[in-house]
């Protein structure tokens, strides 16, 4: 993959690598692709968790609350191991 760049911005990508911040252009170049990629997925994260925060009726995290779900998730699990003969 080639890249262009103006002298301007090419010039602080070398100043950055002279200065030690990276190994080469290539490493910094790898640096801002994935500070894109963990933005992205933190804005999908923030999406989905607004669509579930919109999405029903509110419940309280009471430990009750809890209880129920580790008993939920230990049946669900029980059932699977019982049709998919598991121990």
């Amino acid at each position: 993959m080639n890249i262009s760049l103006p002298d301007p911005m090419k010039d602080f990508v070398e100043e950055e690598v002279a200065a030690g911040s990276y190994g080469s252009v290539s490493e910094y170049i790898r640096g801002l692709v994935r500070s894109a990629q963990t933005r992205k997925a933190e804005e999908q994260l923030s999406q989905l968790l607004l669509e579930g925060l919109k999405s029903g009726e509110v419940v309280e995290g009471t430990p009750e609350f809890w209880s129920n779900v580790r008993q939920d998730v230990a049946s669900r699990i029980a059932e699977h191991k019982k049709k998919h003969g598991k121990k």
